[in-house]
């Protein structure tokens, strides 16, 4: 979708940033869309490659060790002897499988330790040499089952499009509420920063996310919330209908630059719309007027610290009763699909359908002490 493209039969036009430096560096770059999920710690590959090479000249040492002890036992073609120059030279031979027969094991003792010594050295020999070849397969073999593993377990997830500074405070404020990382699937176009979210824990998807088989491979069709975060508003509103299109019951939340790119993103699909540019402004305007009202604001939609703004249901013993007679700080309630003001007047009697939109005061994670109480009321919202 372009500027002056069509949505229902009505002609819409995005409005789009003049410079966009990530943007432009996402779009020359094409990256094969993959799923990353968070590897577990390893050894680093030099610091592999030097224990199987200490294995390697181990075993080497042990064979020449055996044989020169029982050197009495082997015969050499060329002079009947064996000596140290020899035991190393049948040693290396045999363990890498050459075998030209010059050296021989004669006495049945000399026989017994090769049956017995030398050829299960021979087979760890082998195995060390080949062992990178094997751990690729396994290592392989372990990502595809846990590929396969996590697609049939993973349901009801979030989906974050863009990990940049707006998905990363989303996905904040979404840990914050307890949502575990293994429910968080992040979809970004560049692979250092899936890299980087692989580091912190989070599952990523390498890939456009306004083509649908990239989604697709985030489970978006089992997702149960989608947060669209790019880096420019046309590619929110593709990213918005694509995703509308896979899953009609999710709920998405999309960020836009500019204000009068809002309805669009709505018409493709977003249940929210949030316009970044507007919003900071909006807050530094209310900073300057009353700093300390700034502060609470920020405080707000900060979550896990100090005030929160919380959804929740109405209880059985709220049903029937005003707004104003409930024990936390309400500011709206949710009916429907109406958002009603605590001081309108078809928000009271309060509904056991309704879900009220509360000021509370956060609470502490699990563990860390007892939760703070419900905020009060101030005079004037109390009966």
């Amino acid at each position: 979708m372009g500027p002056g493209d069509t949505v229902d039969g009505r002609v819409f036009h995005v409005k789009l940033p003049g410079h966009d430096a990530m943007a432009r560096r996402a779009e020359e770059q094409v990256v094969p869309t993959r799923v990353l999920l968070p590897r577990r710690v390893v050894d680093r590959p030099g610091r592999q490659v030097a224990k199987r090479l200490l294995m390697a000249l181990l075993v080497l040492a042990t064979t020449v060790m055996i044989v020169w002890l029982d050197r009495d036992g082997y015969t050499d073609n060329a002079d009947g002897k064996v000596d140290l120059l020899d035991a190393v030279y049948y040693a290396t031979v045999t363990l890498s499988t050459t075998g030209y027969g010059d050296i021989v094991p004669q006495s049945d003792g000399a026989r017994l330790l090769n049956v017995v010594l030398v050829t299960p050295l021979r087979v760890v020999f082998l195995i060390i040499l080949v062992g990178t070849t094997l751990e690729v397969l396994t290592e392989r073999t372990r990502e595809d089952f846990r590929l396969k593993r996590w697609r049939s377990n993973l349901r009801d997830h979030t989906v974050v499009v863009g990990f940049g500074t707006k998905g990363r405070s989303a996905i904040q404020t979404l840990r914050s509420t307890g949502l575990a990382k293994e429910q968080i699937v992040i979809v970004d176009p560049a692979s250092k920063v899936i890299d980087a979210a692989n580091a912190e824990g989070y599952t990523g998807v390498v890939g456009d996310a306004t083509r649908s088989d990239v989604l697709l491979r985030a489970e978006l069709q089992k997702a149960r919330q989608i947060i669209i975060a790019t880096q420019r508003d046309d590619t929110a509103v593709l990213v918005t209908l694509t995703a509308r299109q896979l899953n009609r019951g999710a709920k998405i939340v999309a960020a836009v630059r500019e204000e009068e790119n809002a309805p669009l993103l709505r018409q493709s699909g977003a249940d929210a719309v949030i316009t970044s540019a507007s919003a900071a402004g909006r807050l530094l305007g209310l900073s300057v007027l009353s700093p300390s009202a700034g502060t609470v604001m920020e405080d707000l939609i900060q979550q896990g610290s100090g005030l929160d703004l919380v959804e929740r249901p109405v209880i059985k013993a709220e049903v029937g009763k005003s707004v104003r007679e409930t024990e936390d700080l309400v500011v709206s309630v949710l009916r429907g699909h109406r958002l009603l003001g605590y001081d309108d007047p078809a928000a009271s009697p309060l509904q056991l359908t309704d879900r009220l939109i509360t000021i509370v005061r956060a609470t502490r994670p699990s563990g860390d002490g007892p939760s703070l109480p419900h905020l009060p009321m101030p005079p004037h919202h109390r009966p």
